[in-house]
């Protein structure tokens, strides 16, 4: 490759963009952007190959939380992947069914009947389209005989014709031929359901058309006897007629009538009567609708003759809570697209004693009964696990939740969290002494001259941070934000967010964030985010493994400004901490090990060992195989996170100023020149921009 296409090559490389390309519509670009507000992996499905209905449902999926990335294949059409979200959502795995061939409707189809725990696969053929299994499915919820026509050789008219006989009871075996196509099944059952005598039809010589008419004619055909005082006559009256349906509904629970508009078509009360007592109708019958239907001649119309009782379900256990549960985790964003932690309510407080929750029992279902007379039994309400958590007891009622102390209260992912609280309703200063508090710390005032607090838990500044140190094992947060020269230092186990830093030096698990940061010297293991069009991110030296958001970078001056991204100098210690975490994990699981099996040896040698110690070896090594995992885990998520693939370790949706330093993975660049809206990245061991 000469000189020229290299430069070309080059210059392509750094004007590449997912967004810009051609081959995305703006449905596309709509979608990503979506994903990016919401701070979503979008690498997942920014991909041209996905059109923005698919892209729209992996979208869906990552807002959920769920792993997207299992039906995230350009192979899958839209409503595929639609249904594979919508169970996974239910804990419904669809990819065998996958495999099988089934897709779009008919794997809708499956995920009903799975969602309803109905025998599915014991009739599911591969070669069933989906209106054959809707009609299996319809047939196994309302408990019908399925296997009179749960078979390929029926198609799905028939399989109708066939579920709809069972549904009111008729002998169905009369028409239950494949060789009958559709119509003539429906015919037959016309006829069954008239209580006509269809033999004189039921037969494959008879076309459907010459079955209709010869039912019409039966029908037609009826006679009328009267009784006298001295004789009984039969009376035939060619010209009337008494035509209606009644279709059973919802599996049993609902019977309608409808009469159509014929010549000579007089139904009678009687007539219909007798049908429902043919069709062993009865309970709920509605006599006044009957009465109504046949007196105001209400033709071609539906109408309910019949209704059961449906069974109700019994309310599930449900926690009745005394304390606020919807404080906003996430603060309110401002004009300018900044955020505001001055005005967030960060957490709710409650006193010793205080009750802070009841628990309601489920409830009994009450019991239905369908127009057969049949009970429908209902099913009672589904009992919650007590809460789990910390800092509260559970009173001898066994129901009422109380706190133990005066304290914090959190409520997260189903657990009470109730930790000490110290609330300091004035500045901190040197003068004040050292605070170390065993929970979270609550002040409200400000930091200065060299006040220092230590918190096993969050600590929360309602207002400045200046000279000062703070540390805690949770999170940190500081509404108004940093301002020092340089000597105010903040270690968080958690996440430290504030309206700005200027001067701080910050080290900390969690992420980073602000409207703006200034000067400062970052260290964390999560990522920096800095918000709103006025926001930048200036000066000093910015250590974050999971990368950096931000609006501005640098400034018209070129002041220096350095981001290290990925595998630096804190992703390699964090590594190493792993490791000997993990070495000593192997010992301690090793040395376990070897004592279950010294026990097992004294049981062969029927030495007696007390069961307590059995018990507590076995739990142990349990424990310690689960830290084990969880360690591991934690280790290959580090190392996926900052894998030369990251979609966008440094993104600027603002203006990158010349002079910035971009380090990715410990591979250096200098930006030469002012540039807007651009994400810094690794491709082939290089940092290359590409336009946002």
């Amino acid at each position: 490759m000469n000189n020229l296409d290299s430069d070309k090559t080059q210059q392509q490389n750094l004007h590449f963009s997912m967004m810009d390309n051609f081959e995305y519509q703006e449905a596309q670009n709509q979608e990503i952007r979506l994903g990016t507000e919401e701070g979503l992996d979008v690498s997942v499905y920014s991909n041209p190959e996905f059109n923005w209905l698919q892209m729209e449902q992996i979208r869906m999926g990552l807002k959920d939380k769920i792993d997207a990335s299992v039906y995230a294949n350009p192979e899958y059409s839209y409503e595929t992947m639609r249904q594979i979200r919508l169970s996974i959502y239910s804990a419904i795995d669809l990819l065998p069914y996958l495999d099988r061939g089934f897709i779009d409707d008919e794997l809708e189809e499956i995920r009903l009947a799975l969602l309803d725990n109905l025998p599915l696969d014991k009739w599911l053929k591969d070669d069933m389209c989906t209106p054959q299994i809707r009609e299996i499915r319809i047939g196994l919820c309302e408990e019908l005989d399925i296997s009179v026509y749960a078979d390929t050789k029926y198609n799905w008219m028939q399989m109708q014709e066939i579920r709809l006989g069972l549904e009111k009871k008729l002998d169905i075996l009369v028409y239950a031929n494949y060789l009958f196509s559709y119509y003539q099944m429906r015919e037959i059952r016309l006829g069954l359901e008239a209580g006509l005598d269809v033999s004189s039809y039921c037969s494959l010589v008879f076309s459907a058309t010459d079955m209709r008419e010869k039912r019409i004619n039966l029908i037609n055909g009826k006679t009328e006897k009267k009784t006298g005082n001295d004789k009984q006559k039969v009376v035939v009256d060619s010209f009337r007629k008494n035509e209606f349906t009644i279709s059973i509904e919802e599996n049993g629970n609902k019977a309608y009538a409808c009469i159509p508009w014929l010549p000579g078509n007089m139904v009678t009360k009687e007539d219909i009567y007798y049908d429902l007592r043919r069709r062993e109708i009865v309970f709920g019958i509605r006599h006044e609708a009957i009465a109504d239907m046949i007196d105001k001649r209400r033709l071609n119309e539906k109408v309910l003759i019949a209704e059961g009782i449906p069974a109700q379900k019994g309310r599930d256990g449900w926690f009745e809570f005394f304390v606020r549960l919807d404080l906003p985790r996430i603060p309110a964003p401002l004009p300018d697209g900044g955020v505001d932690y001055v005005n967030i309510e960060a957490f709710e407080m409650v006193d010793k004693d205080e009750k802070i929750a009841v628990y309601h029992p489920a409830e009994k279902g009450m019991n239905g009964r369908n127009i057969y007379g049949e009970t429908i039994h209902a099913d009672n309400g589904i009992e919650k696990k007590p809460l789990r958590g910390e800092g509260f007891f559970i009173a001898q009622d066994g129901v009422t939740y109380i706190s133990k102390m005066n304290g914090k209260f959190e409520y997260v992912n189903g657990k009470i969290m109730i930790t000490n609280m110290l609330v300091v309703r004035e500045d901190v200063t040197s003068v004040t002494g050292k605070l170390e508090v065993d929970g979270s710390v609550y002040v409200i005032g400000s930091i200065y001259s060299g006040g220092y607090i230590k918190a096993s838990g969050d600590i929360i500044v309602e207002y400045n941070v200046e000279k000062g140190k703070l540390i805690a094992g949770n999170n940190i947060m500081i509404k108004k934000g940093s301002c020092s020269r340089g000597d105010c230092f903040i270690e968080a186990g958690g996440e430290v967010s504030g309206s700005f830093f200027e001067g701080a030096n910050i080290q900390a698990k969690g992420n980073i964030k602000a409207n703006y940061i200034m000067n400062s010297t970052i260290d964390t293991l999560g990522s920096v985010i800095v918000s709103g069009s006025k926001g930048v991110l200036l000066g000093g030296r910015i250590c974050a493994v999971k990368g950096v958001d931000t609006y501005n970078l640098g400034n018209k001056s070129h002041l220096k400004t350095v981001l290290e991204v990925g595998r630096n100098e804190l992703y390699e210690k964090e590594q190493a901490l792993h490791n000997e975490n993990r070495e000593q994990l192997l010992n301690e699981l090793s040395v376990l090990e070897k004592g279950w099996n010294k026990l097992i040896q004294m049981l062969a040698e029927k030495k007696e060992v007390p069961k307590e110690t059995l018990l507590k070896v076995q739990a142990s090594i349990v424990a310690k195989g689960q830290e084990l995992a969880d360690l591991d885990a934690e280790i290959s998520k580090l190392v996926n996170m900052t894998d030369q693939t990251m979609y966008a370790p440094v993104r600027v949706r603002g203006k990158s100023y010349g002079g910035s330093v971009i380090i990715i993975n410990a591979i250096k660049y200098l930006l030469p020149m002012d540039v807007k809206r651009v994400i810094f990245k690794l491709r082939n061991k290089q940092v290359v921009m590409v336009n946002l």
